[in-house]
């Protein structure tokens, strides 16, 4: 019969609640939610309201006096109404795929920037893309390219962990 010293019980039994957490970690869903919005020096989608696209149908500088973050970025607004609006819904304004462009997620499943003027929104949806070239194509399969996005997202954001 093995003997085992209670030394050696501990350590083993220490050794696999590390194995588990490490095998865990690895097969958990991960959580991308923080590093994935379309930001430069931390101000998302280049310091324009997200609610004015929804209120205004057009692009609006946000003020740094009306500020919120959200998801590890600092979004601008135009107004108080509008910050208010955003922090009490965010998903509801925020562009989808992070801000970043939507052709090129749903094209070729890389994230480029965007340009606030370069926008539609669709079914209640806000989307970005890269420049007017970009948008002309975006917009001659806008249903195709976002069913196509919506699928890679996900693949998108698991190459970026």
């Amino acid at each position: 019969m093995a003997f085992i010293s209670r030394r050696k019980f501990m350590i083993g039994g220490a050794v696999s609640v590390i194995g588990a957490g490490a095998l865990y970690k690895a097969i958990a869903p991960k959580q991308f939610e923080a590093e994935f919005i379309f930001k430069e020096n931390g101000l998302a989608i280049r310091g324009t309201d997200p609610v004015a696209y929804f209120l205004e149908h057009k692009f609006i500088a946000g003020s740094d006096t009306y500020t919120s973050d959200w998801k590890g970025a600092k979004w601008r607004f135009a107004s108080a109404k509008n910050r208010d609006l955003f922090t009490a819904a965010p998903d509801s304004y925020a562009p989808q795929y992070g801000g970043f462009c939507a052709w090129a997620v749903a094209a070729k499943g890389k994230l480029y920037s965007t340009q606030p003027k370069n926008w539609s929104i669709v079914g209640g949806k806000l989307y970005l893309n890269y420049n007017d070239n970009i948008q002309t194509r975006w917009e001659k399969d806008i249903d195709g390219f976002i069913r196509k996005g919506d699928q890679r997202w996900p693949e998108v954001l698991a190459k970026m962990a």
